[in-house]
């Protein structure tokens, strides 16, 4: 296993371009993702913010968008560090992949830079963990999301 970074993979029955705007725009992102809003400057060095009514605030800079395939951010991945702007040693990437398919859209994840970040290594390993578990009910969220609402 990893400790460095966190690859998951799903399908989603939708085309490409549903699945970018439900992955970009806030309204769609603060729903399936922070269940308390988001707010995202859709360009590269625009601002993220992610809200969770339980976990708080989790702020991110925006590092690349290419409609409809790429968009990445960094975001501040120590709990210790929430409410904090993104830097090198709070913050992993995340980077999402959209791929046509015949029967819609599959979506990878993959969030690097936990070996990276400055805390103790339970600290990485807690990270690790709490994100590799909220990936998996983030995405099947992302998933129910997509065929309940039209983008």
């Amino acid at each position: 296993m990893s400790t460095d970074r966190i690859a998951r993979e799903i399908t989603i029955n939708a085309p490409v371009e549903r699945v970018w705007a439900l992955i970009t725009e806030p309204e769609h992102v603060g729903t399936w993702f922070g269940d308390a809003g988001a707010d995202i400057d859709l360009r590269p060095g625009g601002a993220i913010e992610f809200r969770w009514k339980q976990h708080g605030d989790s702020l991110g800079t925006v590092v690349a968008v290419e409609p409809p395939r790429r968009f990445a951010y960094r975001w501040v991945s120590l709990t210790s560090s929430r409410g904090q702007a993104p830097n090198d040693t709070n913050s992993t990437l995340v980077e999402f992949t959209l791929e046509p398919l015949d029967a819609g859209t599959r979506v990878r994840v993959v969030e690097s830079g936990f070996d990276a970040l400055d805390c103790t290594a339970e600290e990485r390993a807690d990270a690790l963990a709490g994100n590799t578990r909220g990936w998996r009910a983030e995405l099947g969220e992302l998933v129910d999301y997509a065929d309940r609402v039209a983008a």
